[in-house]
């Protein structure tokens, strides 16, 4: 029993011996981006307890980006479980005890002239910290402390590549050397305060921020940007999802904020305070999906619950937007959204912007089916309220928001990442010649293992960040001379108050400009959507049904989507579960 035990042992141990170079570079990669805000936002459907994703900053919703997260989570606990040391350990033990004691005493070892397994087993501690809280869990019930501890990651590559040395690190060093460019010109982008026009709280504990804007800076559908208000939190970096559109709104960029969490609550606090002329505000991105896919549907269902409409505002404006060209045919648009209260409804009135016209509206086939499940229709009236808006003075040190390297940001990038890579293998070569050979040949010894890789680990690093700033510096004082008419923009005051006084806009849903959204509107109230019927409902062969919300929600309408034999439904969710 003991030797079969032994044999299997060993058998197990070679395996994870095997596979742990390959294993080792996919979960160093993905490491790397374990504290990136995309990624988290990619966790909130994988089961398995995972490190990170290859994938930075773009898309944050989607099938490819779900099957791709279960791959990594699934290599990363691999790969944690086979190289675990007390399993290689006990294996020794039952083969050789003499070999075993031989193998404990070089576990703590740090080599001049070969690996340090010291460093090894730093970097496996930090690895153990960033995978036991990827639990379901505690990702979602504490995620302050997941967030926080896979900032861990940077200590763990930096162990890392000390235990395998710089030779072998050359192999993840393309996705590390990526990241390091993209994650410090995010870096450079967060450093700049972003010019907050104005501020509308909405009676369903909502708030809408109004940013200045490059008008050179496009982004699509269901983008996303992450917030920063350093008066709150100067960690916390919130993404939150764009509901304006840069084609209708070029120089105005909006987000929408509902009052749910902690960090949310007090911002929502902040903004109701009547002191408030300014707020400092760090932003990050936009990023989003590359192209506007939707649309190519002959029609659309778009189902939503609660705060889960504000992504389909961002594509009725991108919709409306389409419709003034006589070249293209946009879908017709049925809107579901359920609500708890009437005073919710309030959201629906920034499905158009103030930019648009009665004509515009007319040229789009919307339909809004509204239901407030929690009130009935003579409880409606006591509950309506104002909406607020707060406009805020400008301050020197903000900026429009804009791209971190301008409008030819694809050709800069590829310049910051050639140039800084040459760079760095002209100064390795000129240190190993100049410096390092010299003491070889002095010493009649290799140079120190560890030594050798901190040098390749410092000249990445100032290779990188030398020509990112260079080249950030450069767009950033292009941009300001464009920029300068946007800088200034005079912003509408209160008619009786100027800066930062309340301007008390009494508009209701019924009383809009664009009566069209009012007729197109018929609410439900004491109701909850039958969607199922709605769906059948539904004429055409290529339907397309976008749908965010509780999971519940989501899962049932994918269930009716994926259960009718035509087909013609295609289902496609929006989440923000953790």
């Amino acid at each position: 029993m003991l030797e079969s035990l032994s044999m299997w042992l060993k058998k197990y141990v070679t395996f994870a011996n095997i596979c742990s170079p390959c294993l080792a570079e996919e979960m160093c990669t993905f490491v790397s981006l374990a504290s990136d805000e995309c990624y988290c936002l990619r966790l909130k459907r994988c089961k398995w307890p995972s490190f990170g994703l290859l994938e930075t900053s773009t898309a944050c919703d989607g099938s490819s980006g779900n099957c791709y997260s279960n791959r990594a989570c699934l290599w990363s606990h691999v790969h944690c479980t086979l190289n675990l040391v007390p399993i290689q350990l006990l294996t020794c033990q039952l083969h050789s005890p003499r070999y075993a004691e031989r193998r404990r005493e070089s576990v703590f070892e740090w080599r001049s002239d070969g690996v340090p397994n010291l460093a090894g087993d730093i970097a496996l501690v930090f690895a153990m910290a960033m995978w036991a809280t990827s639990f379901t869990r505690i990702r979602r019930k504490m995620f302050e402390v997941f967030f926080y501890t896979h900032h861990l990651y940077a200590l763990y590559i930096l162990f890392y590549i000390l235990h395998v040395g710089a030779a072998y690190s050359c192999m993840i060093l393309p996705g590390i050397y990526l990241f390091l460019v993209d994650r410090y010109l995010r870096f450079l982008q967060s450093r700049r305060r972003a010019r907050l026009v104005s501020a509308r709280i909405l009676p369903c504990d909502a708030v809408e921020l109004n940013f200045s804007k490059s008008p050179w800076l496009i982004y699509n559908p269901t983008s996303i940007l992450f917030v920063n208000v350093p008066s709150i939190s100067k960690l916390q970096w919130h993404p939150i999802t764009i509901t304006s559109n840069c084609n209708i709104e070029s120089d105005i960029l909006s987000i929408i904020i509902k009052r749910e969490g902690s960090w949310s609550h007090m911002l929502y606090q902040e903004l109701s305070s009547i002191s408030v002329d300014h707020l400092n505000v760090s932003v990050e991105g936009p990023y989003g999906p590359t192209s506007s896919h939707l649309l190519r549907h002959e029609s659309l269902v778009l189902v939503s619950g609660g705060s889960g409409i504000t992504p389909f505002i961002s594509i009725i404006r991108e919709i409306i937007f389409q419709s003034q060209s006589e070249e293209l045919d946009v879908p017709p648009v049925l809107l579901i959204c359920a609500f708890k209260k009437f005073a919710d409804l309030t959201m629906l009135d920034l499905l158009l912007p103030n930019s648009v016209s009665h004509t515009e509206i007319s040229k789009i086939k919307l339909k809004i089916e509204a239901y407030v499940t929690r009130e009935n229709e003579q409880s409606f009236t006591d509950s309506q309220k104002d909406i607020q808006t707060i406009w805020f003075k400008s301050h020197p040190t903000d900026s429009p928001i804009s791209a971190a390297l301008g409008t030819n940001n694809w050709l800069w990038l590829g310049a910051i990442i050639s140039s800084s890579f040459v760079m760095f293998l002209l100064i390795l070569g000129m240190v190993n010649h100049y410096y390092i050979l010299p003491i070889e040949q002095k010493n009649n010894e290799t140079y120190h293992f560890t030594l050798t890789a901190l040098w390749n680990i410092f000249l990445v690093c100032t290779c990188i960040f030398i020509a990112s700033s260079a080249i950030f510096l450069w767009c950033k004082k292009q941009n300001a001379k464009e920029l300068e008419g946007v800088l200034y923009l005079q912003v509408p005051t209160s008619p009786t108050s100027s800066g930062s006084q309340f301007y008390v806009a009494d508009r209701e849903l019924e009383s809009l400009p664009h009566q069209s959204l009012a007729q197109a509107t018929k609410v439900h109230f004491g109701a909850r959507p039958d969607l199922k019927k709605i769906l059948l409902e539904c004429v055409g062969s290529d339907i397309g049904v976008l749908v965010c919300g509780p999971r519940i929600m989501r899962h049932e309408v994918a269930k009716i989507c994926s259960g009718l034999a035509n087909n013609n439904l295609h289902f496609e969710s929006i989440s923000f579960n953790w």
